[in-house]
């Protein structure tokens, strides 16, 4: 049918019309929106808990997608306040934006929903009359529940490509007045979004609580005994000395992400450390800075501890425990040592997000033992913090390597006095803030640097000429009693985890981290990295990375034979251009003494691994090696899963949970992690032509690590060994879902619900206090 231009307009007219009947039937029927409706939540009534009956399905179905800053929509279930805040069209990753974001912070950036409204959020829940009719029809909330129940997934085992699940895909977040429309064009995507709908029972709560309101208790009151811990903690952390309120900076500017805990609360209340304009005592007044340095604007900083109000999820979770010996430790390294302070270093942002000028009278050895003490703790910020989502600012690392620290006592002084005197050059991209260039910064910043590895260069040239060259005894052995002293970062393409121990056969690389890197990666991706900043800012800090990735891998590589190093780098730089490889091992950074260790074999790389796993060996964790499964046998089946090698895997997925069956036995769960070879990760936008599938490899382990799931598994134990026949001989998407048809438990499947329940629960119950709720963002339609 051909439609000329006038009957164009006319039907342009006449659809415009319906959205404004559309505006005004909602107005007209149930009153113009309130944007202070949930300012102050309405009480539920007699025998009706939120916390009870609502929470634990919103925490089940909803958050497990629904969390953190890559929630669709910016819509967060973890907390009430999430609910009452709603939607909005606007993206927090977003690598292209030229200028800075707006922050969204919930909790922090505004503090009820009409703020939230002058901010451009959109109400799911209704703010027109109370009424049970009107709380069902004008919530986005309902009609998203009400969608799925009426349009249930298609009866196919891979869902149609009406479904986008690429984490870049375009947001809808369709206001009530668009919603009418948004059910016409896309009948399949109600809530959960490309999962089976709720149960009859679960469908039924929520939709009482939302005829009721939306109602909400509020939090229950803190133990007598929590109130007190922290007002002791508070009174410590805001002594009047020049020591104590400089200790006290540092030690927020390390803690501010962390889920803090008492370690000997039971029930795992957690707070987060914040700056306040008010002291203990008072209610807090939050300062809401972009960074943890910012000028906050006040004479007099307070550090207070605010209780975490929201659901604890895994991607996010940072434990930190507090107690009597945690307090004492910190007396004892920034109170009681021998220095003078006689002024606070000022918040000018050069100044302040450079921590080696900031800092610079805070012992060295202070600094560092504070991060060596929970140095997982530490590493994981960069890891579990936001600047860890997307491939783009994890391609800068190997798939799986270990971590080790240096430890010498007097090298890690005289370090201290070097970078002192070298702070100039230590400069980070945040020093620009979050709207920065990138060519010309990034010249500068690589000049420094390179100023900095010649620098670095002839001061260890000069220690180890006067002291025996690196030797395992230069290695932290965690003071015999630390398990931190060891770590295993695994990268899953667009996320990561750490974990302490040696996991895992050899890895193709390893970093050995002393203070001023330690420092560094702290300042550029944790406390100097604004999630909300512009491309040049993301940019700068990926590059910038590179750098500090490529000096813990030179620190490793002194310690090995003199002739050894430039062809153990070049192995790990392979295509990589010389200009990279002088950052490694070369022009730039250059190490001319031997090493203080005799090798007696033709492998030192792997000599040294054993020299190290040895000295460690006291405080080596062995969470996650097989040899903590008690059967033989099954430590022996379960090593075939861990026997696949090269091009097949390419076709498996990143993270796999599995539970075993193994009747009468209760179920055990494992985890299948994808290592992907690389010739190098020198490369920012080449990944691709970068892989080499023949050096895949697989890493299995007992119980969880990671915290997205690419695909969940079911499986009898007498079909391990299938399994990994059939993992070894994937060459094809459809030998996949070959594989897949048999057991994987996908999206669609309708008992999915009751898969995720189990592996949740298994999930805390594996580790109480570390882990949080798996998200499912990056589940496999496959």
């Amino acid at each position: 049918m051909i439609i000329d231009k006038k009957s164009l307009l006319l039907l342009i007219v006449v659809l415009g019309g319906c959205a404004a009947i559309t505006r005004h039937t909602l107005n007209d029927e149930y009153g113009a929106p309130d944007p202070a409706r949930f300012d102050v939540p309405a009480a539920p009534p007699a025998g009706f808990s939120y916390r009870s009956d609502v929470q634990p399905i919103l925490e089940k179905r909803c958050v497990v997608c629904h969390a953190c800053y890559d929630g669709p929509c910016q819509l967060k279930f973890t907390a009430w306040e999430g609910v009452a805040r709603g939607t909005s069209k606007a993206l927090v990753y977003d690598s292209a934006r030229l200028d800075e974001a707006p922050l969204t912070r919930l909790f922090t950036d505004a503090q009820s929903a009409s703020q939230w409204r002058g901010k451009g959020f959109s109400a799911v829940l209704n703010e027109r009359e109370q009424t049970p009719e009107a709380n069902l029809a004008a919530s986005v909330m309902y009609r998203a529940l009400k969608l799925k129940e009426d349009h249930p997934l298609p009866a196919t085992a891979i869902l149609p490509e009406a479904f986008d699940f690429s984490l870049d895909r375009k947001q809808q977040c369709p206001r009530i007045d668009e919603y009418e429309a948004f059910e016409r064009k896309n009948p399949l995507w109600g809530m959960p979004f490309g999962l089976p709908g709720l149960d009859d029972g679960e469908t039924a709560t929520l939709r009482r609580w939302l005829e009721l309101g939306a109602p909400f208790e509020g939090l229950p009151p803190l133990p007598e005994r929590i109130d007190a811990q922290v007002t002791d903690w508070e009174a410590f952390l805001n002594g009047d000395s020049l020591k104590q309120r400089l200790a006290s900076r540092y030690i927020y500017e390390h803690l501010f992400l962390a889920h803090l805990y008492f370690d000997d609360d039971a029930a795992h209340h957690y707070f987060r450390m914040v700056r306040s304009r008010t002291p203990p005592g008072q209610p807090i007044d939050l300062i809401a800075s972009r960074r943890p340095y910012d000028d906050p604007g006040v004479e007099r900083v307070y550090y207070r501890l605010d209780r975490e109000r929201e659901t604890i999820v895994d991607k996010t979770h940072l434990p930190y425990a507090l107690g009597s010996k945690r307090m004492q430790r910190w007396r004892q390294l920034f109170i009681e040592a021998d220095y003078t302070l006689t002024e606070l270093p000022s918040y000018e942002l050069k100044v302040a997000s450079n921590p080696f000028v900031t800092f610079q009278a805070l012992p060295t050895s202070a600094r560092y033992q504070f991060m060596l003490d929970e140095a997982q703790f530490t590493i994981m910020n960069f890891i579990k913090g936001p600047v860890c989502r997307g491939q783009v600012a994890l391609n800068v690392i190997e798939d799986r390597f270990w971590v080790f620290f240096l430890a010498d006592a007097d090298l890690q002084d005289q370090a201290g006095e070097f970078l002192a005197r070298e702070s100039s050059l230590l400069a980070l991209p945040a020093a620009l803030g979050s709207d920065a260039g990138i060519v010309v910064p990034w010249r500068r910043y690589a000049k420094l640097q390179a100023e900095y590895l010649q620098a670095k260069s002839k001061f260890l040239d000069r220690y180890a000429a006067a002291n025996k060259g690196p030797n395992q005894e230069w290695i932290w052995n965690g003071d015999g009693n630390n398990p931190n002293a060891a770590l295993t970062i695994f990268r899953h393409f667009d996320n990561a985890s750490v974990v302490k121990g040696l996991v895992g056969g050899p890895p193709k690389t390893a970093w050995v981290i002393g203070y001023g890197l330690l420092e560094r990666i702290h300042y550029l991706l944790v406390a100097g990295y604004d999630v909300y900043g512009n491309v040049g800012h993301q940019l700068l800090s990926r590059l910038y990375m590179d750098f500090l990735r490529m000096e813990g891998e030179f620190n490793f590589l002194t310690f090995l034979p003199r002739a050894e190093r430039k062809a153990v780098s070049d192995y790990w730089y392979r295509g990589a251009s010389q200009e990279v490889k002088n950052h490694v091992y070369g022009d730039l950074a250059s190490f001319d003494g031997q090493s203080g260790i005799r090798y007696r074999s033709k492998d030192p790389q792997h000599e040294l691994y054993t020299l190290l796993q040895r000295r460690l060996a006291p405080v080596l964790s062995h969470h996650y090696d097989l040899s903590q499964v008690s059967d033989a046998a099954l430590q022996k089946d379960l090593a075939t899963l861990a026997s696949p090698r090269g091009a097949p895997l390419s076709w498996f997925p990143e993270m796999v949970f599995v539970r075993l069956e193994d009747p009468p036995r209760a179920p055990r769960y494992f985890t299948l992690l994808r290592n992907t070879g690389h010739r190098s990760v020198s490369s920012l936008l080449r990944e691709g032509h970068e892989l080499l599938p023949a050096e895949n490899t697989m890493t299995v382990v007992p119980g969880f690590i990671g915290a997205y799931p690419s695909a969940i598994y079911r499986l009898q134990r007498s079909e391990i060994k299938a399994l990994a026949a059939a993992i070894g001989s994937l060459s094809s998407e459809d030998d996949y879902r070959a594989l897949a048809d048999r057991y994987v438990v996908r999206r669609s499947n309708p008992r999915f619900w009751q898969a995720s329940d189990e592996l949740q629960e298994a999930h805390l119950q594996f580790s109480p206090i570390g882990s949080g709720l798996l998200d499912y963002n990056r589940l496999e339609n496959r």
